[in-house]
């Protein structure tokens, strides 16, 4: 695997200390990988509030992808590909087809319709 891409799912996972999300992301941090964890994840899950405490601390070790111009025109033509698909969805599938990351998430049914049969899903 190139790298590792935690969506909102896998976030939320992680702050309730779900010991699948904590595997996933220890292996990584063993193999020297820096987990990414796209900017529309981080605002899905954030509350502003003590209970984000958790989340915070694992930001501090990844790093945070930023949603430009171009990556959200992207993101839209994906989007409108894939019937039913959300924008927060497709912004987080554009990142990880674009590096070839694996991506580890809570609803693996749902991003495979956006990265396709060949992509390395972790279900959290």
């Amino acid at each position: 695997m190139a790298g590792l891409t935690l969506d909102a799912g896998a976030l939320i996972a992680y702050e309730r200390a779900d010991s699948r999300a904590r595997e996933i992301l220890a292996a990584a941090f063993a193999r020297g990988v820096v987990p990414t964890i796209p900017s529309v994840a981080i605002a899905e899950v954030w509350r502003g509030d003590a209970q984000d405490a958790r989340v915070a601390r694992l930001l501090k070790a990844c790093a945070v992808e930023p949603l430009d111009e171009r990556r959200a025109r992207g993101a839209g033509a994906l989007r409108r590909s894939v019937e039913g698909a959300g924008t927060i969805d497709a912004c987080i599938a554009l990142g990880v087809r674009h590096r070839g990351d694996a991506l580890a998430t809570s609803d693996p049914e749902h991003m495979r319709r956006l990265l396709g049969p060949g992509a390395t899903i972790l279900t959290v």
